[in-house]
């Protein structure tokens, strides 16, 4: 799922890379660079694993679910998404098929990969897949131990369009993937 990190002409150049700190979840190198001018630098990078984030659409509206996040001390609402744990890989529908029931107990027989994005281009390679997954069965949710407060609810279209409006919706994946939906649907007719 990662996505191509062939150098483009005329851009900045790595030197030389170094990792500063490593964790089950995440790492961060410190690259020393040559921009075109042949001046160098520094630039400080997360590497994390690509994710999945999933639509579970029916009845013109959208499961979603809601988590304490840490880093915000906050809870908001968001579409299904999340990486694979450490060891273990796959599609990326694999892993969409996976965070939907872990975090939900949805399956769906119809996926459709509407686009792969980059969330945080500025720091980090990780990417994105939204996929619109329908035609759901219920299920049991099985969550990871981290995501034992979560949440999950369905919500109708226009009130999820009024909890982002609100700021009840605050996660840049789940409003750039209703967005890679919303031109999908157009495409529709």
């Amino acid at each position: 799922m990662t996505q191509s990190t062939e150098p483009v002409p005329g851009t900045i150049r790595t030197i030389s890379s170094r990792e500063v700190y490593r964790n089950p979840w995440l790492s961060l190198r410190e690259d020393v660079v040559e921009r075109p001018d042949g001046s160098r630098g520094i630039y400080s990078v997360v590497d994390r694993p690509d994710y999945a984030v999933v639509i579970a659409a029916e009845r013109d509206g959208f499961h979603l679910v809601d988590q304490y996040r840490y880093p915000i001390r906050a809870r908001h609402w968001e579409f299904p998404q999340g990486c694979f744990p450490p060891g273990r890989t796959g599609t990326a529908e694999d892993l969409g098929r996976a965070e939907l029931a872990e975090e939900t107990g949805l399956s769906a027989t119809s996926w459709t990969a509407l686009g792969t994005l980059n969330g945080w281009h500025g720091a980090s390679g990780q990417a994105f897949t939204v996929f619109l997954a329908t035609g759901l069965s219920a299920g049991t949710p099985r969550r990871e131990h981290e995501e034992q407060d979560m949440r999950h609810r369905w919500v109708p279209r226009p009130e999820f369009e009024r909890m982002i409006r609100a700021g009840g919706v605050r996660d840049d994946s789940t409003l750039a993937a209703y967005l890679l939906l919303q031109l999908h649907e157009r495409t529709l007719g």
